[in-house]
């Protein structure tokens, strides 16, 4: 993802959710050196994907396919694309939080091998107030715990 994606970027957010970020989150997010990735199809941007790094961990905060191009492996492949990017980083885990509504999502990140870890109370708005979000990890590594090899 570059600036000039940026509006191309806001317009596929629009119509993947009710409630999407802003552009300026999005230049924000290029700002801060985040790992920030467009999916492109007939050579015009089709969906986007966030991925903050932290010691150890990394977290997806946000991923999205214009609706038009859904049921394509677009989805699954910019979140594979994460999950190797995260690797190759250095993370173990890679955490994620997902609304129990959003049923298409929370299946692809199941059926990649994510599981569920916590749940965040009215974490989203929504049209009747707000949402919980299902707290997500998807294990990259195996940790020893302290003291063991």
């Amino acid at each position: 993802m570059r600036p000039a994606d940026l509006a191309l970027v806001e317009g596929v957010e629009a119509r993947a959710y009710d409630y999407p970020w802003s552009i300026n989150i999005f230049r924000d997010c290029l700002r801060m050196g985040y790992e920030c990735w467009v999916q492109l199809a007939t050579e015009q941007v089709v969906g986007h994907c966030v991925l903050a790094m932290g010691p150890g961990e990394a977290h997806v905060l946000n991923l999205a396919i214009d609706p038009d191009w859904h049921n394509r492996g677009l989805g699954r492949a910019l979140l594979e694309r994460l999950l190797t990017r995260a690797e190759e980083l250095g993370a173990e885990s890679v955490f994620l939080e997902v609304r129990p509504s959003n049923a298409p999502a929370v299946h692809l990140y199941r059926a990649t091998g994510f599981r569920r870890v916590g749940r965040r109370r009215d974490y989203y708005p929504a049209e009747d107030g707000r949402e919980d979000a299902l707290v997500l990890r998807y294990t990259l590594r195996e940790v020893a715990p302290a003291g063991r090899r």
